[in-house]
């Protein structure tokens, strides 16, 4: 039996474990990125480390998140950043260079590679065939630090495409009628492997976009083969020379395999508030919207904009919308600059963004309140694009083009022929933003503002103790309902005691003051909890107001790595219908917790003042996070572990 694409990749680089689906795998990680809202917080972890220089073949710090100057706190840490990133051996794409996503997939993701990045949607760059997968930021300093990177070793699902998309039809259509076949849990513990002759009509920045929201589905990532179209993308970016030709064997076999017909797919869209509340979009047309946003890491290549600009030219947006284009990168803005897109663009009414994350974040360009926002991302969960009450729905650049047009939500396929253009060709390299270490690392200085404080650290887990149930949550829990984004919050992510104060502020504005008054927690949840981003704080802020652990029906898998992470243990209730037994506010008794992670052994959670009321748990991890955990988190371990070494 052959291999599949995602097992050639993983088994050349395989330091520990076998490939078997659910268990343990160490992997050799060759390049990692960060971004600035996750990448403080990963340097003063790395520096905490005490390596003098980062071991990884390439490493890539970005700066896309916290553009809003505000005030000095995301300024300094974009000095920081730098000053790091000249230190200890790191690249540095500076603020308006772009998304970091998109200039890795253009300037340095390489067929057959490993990457991991502090960021969810690291799995873009598998549109170029890279194993490319999202991480907390403190799985990436120790990766920086030269370890290996530990998972549970995937299933394999098959994407087989066929036939050709039609006019008006793209690849956001594609992966949103995935995620409407597959839900957003439907990817947890699995890798998407895409074949088949439909694969070869798709350019790669369209790969780029499936493989981005493919971290939507939870799947550990996705991955396009690399072929002529991947050698010719690269040919355009003048790194042909790091092009490799790879693929699946003819006789590979895949866990499952999910086929999709492209000349079946219709324009989709995703209703608020879940990525995966798909429709076609006729079934929602006529629906008024007051804002059009385009852009993010998902839809925001030259190709995109190109889509966009013939759509609108020679028209102005409906009266009632308000447009805003944000480029992906500042290649694709040059390029656009020198195509005349940004006029035409300009032209229609259309607002020009920077190029950076912006708007996706609830980083400025908030709709209105109770109004419709429509836009190409990634993520539509409820209050993430900065307005509470607002309804954002996310389609592909054609079907937003339609609506700033008509001022409603419009099937794009009623313009006529399509306008799809493929400029890839009409490129301008420049990478006159990215600045390289410095070849005298001992003269850098490292700069450090006052909102920059040091790492907390976890601690060992305790033998027996209460802990009070300080929330209870439903299913499809988010980190941003956890840990808030948002221009507000976002600048404190470099100051766990301050940004603490914000967790759970969604669902429960007085939970930091529960939190303080109780001293030892336990959070409750459903199914598929801490979905969505890869953002460490969602388990460090809790871990820094005591929370020891999470008791949930099912876990996300950057999620439950963070939380191992932290030194916050992460229990499953062993029957999911225990989950109506415990309330908020109640007592919990843990007896035997080391002895019993150790052993995995069911583990009993008692409620303090009920007789008979007992809770059986069970802490699905393998014997290294076990051991993380006892060490009270990864950055403990680490540490002793450098030091048993030396």
């Amino acid at each position: 039996m052959g291999y599949t694409l995602t097992e050639k990749i993983i088994k050349n680089h395989l330091v520990s474990g076998s490939m078997k689906p659910g268990e343990e795998i160490g992997i050799r990680i060759d390049q990692t990125l960060t971004q600035d809202a996750t990448g403080t917080m990963a340097y003063l972890q790395f520096e905490a480390i005490g390596i003098e220089r980062v071991k990884a073949e390439l490493s890539v710090s970005y700066v896309d998140h916290n553009m809003l100057q505000t005030d000095y706190r995301n300024m300094d840490d974009h000095r920081f950043l730098q000053s790091c990133a000249s230190k200890y051996g790191i690249y540095f794409s500076r603020p308006g260079n772009g998304i970091c996503h998109q200039v890795h997939l253009e300037r340095f993701g390489v067929p057959g590679k490993t990457l991991i990045g502090s960021d969810s949607h690291t799995p873009t760059n598998g549109g170029i065939g890279m194993l490319a997968i999202g991480a907390g930021g403190l799985d990436v300093a120790v990766a920086m630090a030269g370890a290996p990177f530990h998972i549970k070793m995937p299933e394999v699902v098959g994407v087989k495409l066929s036939g050709r998309l039609g006019d008006f039809c793209s690849a956001k259509d594609i992966i949103l009628t995935l995620l409407g076949l597959e839900t957003v849990k439907g990817g947890i513990g699995k890798i998407y492997e895409y074949f088949g002759d439909g694969v070869r009509s798709l350019t790669v920045p369209e790969r780029a976009t499936i493989t981005n929201m493919g971290a939507e589905l939870g799947a550990t990532t996705s991955i396009f083969p690399s072929d002529d179209v991947t050698r010719e993308y690269m040919k355009y970016q003048g790194r042909e020379d790091s092009w490799t030709a790879l693929s699946a064997d003819e006789d590979a076999e895949y866990s499952r395999v999910v086929e999709i017909d492209l000349n079946e797919v219709v324009p989709m869209i995703a209703k608020p508030h879940m990525p995966d509340n798909v429709v076609p979009v006729s079934d929602v047309e006529g629906t008024k919207v007051d804002q059009v946003a385009i852009g993010s890491c998902t839809n925001s290549s030259i190709n995109d904009l190109a889509i966009v600009a013939g759509v609108l030219k020679g028209k102005v947006i409906a009266p009632n919308v308000s447009l805003g284009v944000s480029p992906g990168s500042r290649q694709a803005l040059l390029t656009a600059d020198s195509l005349g897109i940004l006029s035409d663009l300009i032209a229609s009414g259309a607002r020009i963004l920077e190029s950076a994350c912006g708007p996706c974040i609830g980083m400025g360009f908030a709709p209105a309140s109770g109004s419709v926002s429509l836009r190409t991302f990634n993520r539509n969960f409820k209050g993430r694009c900065g307005t509470p009450d607002a309804g954002v729905y996310l389609a592909s650049p054609e079907t937003a083009a339609a609506t700033a047009l008509k001022g409603y939500i419009a099937d794009p396929r009623k313009l006529g022929r399509s306008k799809k253009r493929n400029l890839l060709d009409r490129l301008i390299v420049d990478d006159d933003m990215i600045i390289p270490p410095s070849e005298k690392p001992s003269e850098v200085e490292i700069v450090r503002g006052p909102n920059i404080k040091p790492v907390p650290s976890g601690r060992p887990v305790e033998e027996d103790f209460k802990a009070t149930v300080l929330i209870k949550v439903g299913d499809d829990i988010t980190t941003d309902h956890i840990m808030p984004a948002g221009a507000r919050i976002l600048p404190l992510r470099s100051n766990i005691p301050e940004i603490s104060k914000h967790v759970f502020e969604p669902l429960d504005p007085e939970f930091y003051l529960k939190a303080k008054e109780a001293g030892t927690g336990v959070i409750v949840g459903g199914e598929n909890y801490g979905q969505g981003s890869s953002r460490e704080h969602a388990a460090l802020a809790p871990m820094y107001l005591g929370i020891c652990v999470v008791i949930a029906k099912s876990f996300s898998r950057i999620h439950k790595a963070n939380l191992v992470n932290f030194g916050i243990v992460p229990l499953l209730f062993k029957e999911k219908s225990a989950y109506d037994t415990i309330e908020a506010g109640d007592k919990l008794l843990f007896e035997d917790l080391r002895k019993n992670l150790s052993s995995g052994k069911v583990i009993t959670v008692r409620i303090e003042g009920r007789k008979e009321a007992a809770i059986e748990t069970i802490c699905d991890l393998p014997d290294r996070f076990v051991e993380i955990l006892l060490e009270g988190g990864l950055l403990r371990y680490t540490k002793k572990k450098i030091e048993n070494e030396k």
